[in-house]
């Protein structure tokens, strides 16, 4: 289930990552520790779709739902976070240094979705571990 709050989304190997302020697209509310995605190059929360960029995790919380593509900045964090696993599609250990793929601004799963149809899904980024609480997702765009 996508965002309706911020949450606090941990990360390992701070000294890897970076963060950088994107445009945000017209009618996007991004919560603080989303996925966020480039769709025409301005920033919106994760959804499930294809041609979709993820760039890493909103370090703030940034309401564009009533402005312009590009009327709001968000800085987005580059680096490795722990977001939910998928219930449907989960991502196992075996997974591990393998691309995930997006549900929602919070959820990754294993798979594009595809179900012989075409993809339903873009890519996260790449498994850095899983555990109980989720999947270390490595964004690396």
């Amino acid at each position: 289930m996508a965002l309706s709050a911020d949450r606090m989304t941990d990360q390992i190997c701070p000294w890897y990552s970076f963060s950088r302020e994107l445009p945000v697209k017209a009618g996007a509310k991004i919560y603080a520790g989303a996925i966020v995605v480039l769709d025409a190059g301005y920033a919106k929360p994760a959804v499930e779709a294809t041609g979709l960029t993820a760039v890493g995790r909103a370090e703030e919380f940034v309401d564009n739902s009533s402005g312009a593509d590009g009327d709001e900045t968000v800085i987005v964090k580059r680096g490795i976070f722990r977001y939910n696993n998928s219930d449907v599609d989960p991502v196992s250990k075996a997974d591990i240094g393998n691309d995930c793929y997006l549900v929602d601004d919070e959820t990754v799963a294993k798979t594009n979705g595809d179900t012989g149809t075409g993809p339903t899904r873009s890519v996260a980024g790449r498994v850095f571990d899983v555990d109980d609480e989720g999947v270390w997702v490595e964004f690396y765009k």
